[in-house]
């Protein structure tokens, strides 16, 4: 009877088990399957967890709101074998980047079958094989770049037919044929050894490579080099007479006048039918085409004002709305290190980064071309009606600490931005949070004649380290972001915070104290109407806290900072610094020291309290407010 009744609660228990068995995500699936196909030697993909119901805690993942990955970014990590065609069972998909790695094989045809997919970068890898026609049904692809691969075959004339891409680099394969027409403002097609022009009635070759997008120049030239022939020959029959010598001299000069003018000139000059020319992976404007667009930059048109210029709103002649930056110094770089430098700013893509969609390098002028930000900046959004929900605010934190993350340790070079704040921190359609300007301090450093006393920024927000020294780091940009988020729980900017001028810019000193008494409900935006969540709120206070430490090494990377922002560690990391501070008071009372923080608030309150100190006011620097 004993054994029966065993038996019985076995079968129940195994029934039990086997109906409440829940499937795997299928998003999960379709990850571990992604990272059993690569070769993993530095263990970026280690906490992939075959095991888990939700991939949004893993590194290199991007989840939407409602926990749906929408964003695959393993750039730079030393991955090979090859890209699982199961990755197109990541149906919400709108960001794929893998550039920089070693991976190998065919680009998956599945790819056509991510309806959502914006962006696709899989440059400098060792794919081979053909461009999958499968990728003219990605209906919603902006940026595509395969370029530095081995890719072979025909030129994937399917592309053409994408209605919303923007930017193609296909440079440096294999890939032969003719050309299309692309509707892409930007797209670069060097260095693929047998391309030919679509109108070329001659057979494709290996000397076509520069037809497709030179043919204007390299015809015009070819015509004025057989007419300077011509004239040589003319004067070398009649060296006896002067007259026509020096008419032969003055020719020359003139052919090699404009012959500068076609090599620095050339996309400035489009005929009616004639697509315009693109110069690495960037537009380049012409001079008259951005005043046409600013209407001559009218001040009606400024949208900001900043150290670095104005921003203008302007519209395109294809109806394109943008912002143009204007910048102030336009001296002590030539057209080709500015070109140079703005082209690999421009490899920085990242959908927490303002894109550049091109500029304009003149003698006197220096633009930049940005895509328009309906929603301003959050520092413009913070004084708006109706206010930020709490909600968006979290989401603005966690974006912008993901593009600054990219910046400092995903970025090849690593750039460090010198200017975090709420200014600086654009939103698009859908307020995410878009890092605006992060290339500016380095394109205009070369001019400095003494970088490290040039001290960019904003007092409130620049780290006590850098506005000593005038030496900056990454952790100069995690000082700037912890103040972003003070102003986010707040509402208020760190320079106007205070009714007095000794108070101006001391934020940071009222948090602390606030924080310490453990009254957070004074620090919330009143705005929010307590439609918020108080533990939440805790949490970012005491991660702005972690990023504006006196001492540049207590604060965290932006890589922990953006896990702590995702609820990974930030307990642990708080409890060590709480006991680090300590042990730092102790010694500086044991010293007969003051505290080091109070020294900063004293300092940034002096600062302030001199009205001659010109150059560290505040700087609104980019885009739209």
């Amino acid at each position: 009877m004993a054994l029966k009744l065993f038996c019985l609660v076995f079968v129940l228990h195994s029934a039990t088990v086997t109906f409440s068995f829940e499937p795997l995500n299928p998003e999960v699936e379709a990850l571990i399957s992604i990272r059993n196909a690569f070769k993993d030697p530095h263990g970026a993909l280690n906490n992939w967890d075959e095991d888990s119901v939700d991939p949004c805690s893993w590194a290199m993942i991007t989840c939407s709101p409602e926990n749906s990955v929408i964003g695959l970014g393993a750039p730079s990590q030393n991955l090979s074998g090859t890209l699982s065609p199961t990755i197109a069972n990541l149906t919400n998909l709108q960001q794929i980047l893998l550039q920089n790695n070693n991976i190998s094989g065919e680009i998956p045809a599945e790819l056509g079958r991510l309806p959502k997919l914006q962006t696709l970068d899989l440059s400098n890898n060792r794919f081979s094989g053909s461009v999958p026609d499968s990728l003219s049904q990605l209906a919603n692809l902006q940026y595509l770049r395969l370029n530095n691969n081995s890719l072979f075959g025909s030129f994937p004339v399917s592309l053409s037919r994408l209605p919303e891409l923007a930017f193609l680099d296909l440079s440096f394969n294999n890939l032969s044929g003719p050309v299309p027409k692309f509707p892409a403002r930007t797209f670069n097609i060097v260095g693929n050894p047998m391309i030919c022009s679509s109108h070329s009635s001659e057979e494709c070759s290996g000397t076509a490579s520069a037809v497709a997008t030179l043919s204007f120049p390299l015809d015009s030239y070819q015509r004025k080099s057989k007419a300077m022939k011509i004239a040589v020959g003319i004067g070398a029959s009649l060296g006896s007479i002067s007259l026509l010598l020096l008419f032969l001299g003055i020719l020359i000069w003139w052919r090699k006048k404009q012959k500068l003018l076609m090599i620095s000139d050339f996309n400035d000059r489009q005929e009616e039918g004639m697509t315009m020319v693109k110069l690495g992976n960037l537009r380049r404007f012409s001079l008259k085409e951005l005043q046409t667009a600013t209407d001559n930059f009218s001040s009606k048109k400024i949208l900001g004002k900043g150290g670095f210029g104005n921003v203008y709103r302007g519209r395109l002649a294809d109806g394109t709305v943008v912002a143009v930056k204007r910048l102030n110094e336009t001296t002590g770089s030539g057209e080709l290190q500015f070109r140079t430098e703005v082209e690999m700013i421009s490899l920085a893509v990242h959908r927490n980064l303002l894109c550049l969609l091109g500029y304009c390098a003149t003698s006197k002028e220096r633009l930049l071309v940005y895509p328009y930000m309906a929603n301003g900046s959050v520092a413009s959004r913070l004084k708006a009606k109706p206010s930020l929900d709490w909600n968006t605010r979290k989401r603005i934190a966690l974006g912008a600490a993901r593009g600054l993350l990219y910046l400092h340790e995903q970025c090849d070079p690593k750039i460090i931005h010198r200017d975090v704040k709420a200014a600086n921190i654009l939103l698009d359609d859908f307020c995410e949070a878009v890092v605006g300007d992060f290339g500016l301090a380095k394109l205009l450093d070369h001019s400095d004649s003494h970088v490290t006393t040039a001290v960019r920024g904003t007092v409130g927000h620049i780290a006590p380290e850098y506005l000593s020294t005038g030496q900056s780091s990454e952790k100069t940009d995690v000082f700037g972001f912890g103040i972003l988020l003070l102003e986010l729980v707040t509402g208020q900017r760190a320079l106007d915070f205070g009714k007095s001028a000794i108070q101006k810019g001391a934020m940071l000193d009222w948090v602390r104290k606030v924080h310490q008494e453990q009254k957070l409900d004074l620090l919330v935006d009143k705005e929010l109407r307590a439609q918020y969540d108080k533990i939440e709120v805790g949490e970012m206070v005491q991660v702005a806290l972690l990023c504006t430490q006196y001492l540049p090494a207590d604060r965290p990377k932006m890589s922990e900072v953006v896990r702590m922002l995702e609820g990974d560690g930030l307990a642990e990391r708080w409890e060590a610094s709480q006991k680090n501070a300590h042990k730092q008071s102790q010694q500086k009372q044991a010293a007969g020291e003051e505290d080091m923080d109070d020294d900063h608030a004293i300092m940034l309150r002096a600062i302030h309290a001199d009205d001659d100190e010109q150059q560290l006011e505040e700087m609104e620097l980019s885009g739209p407010r």
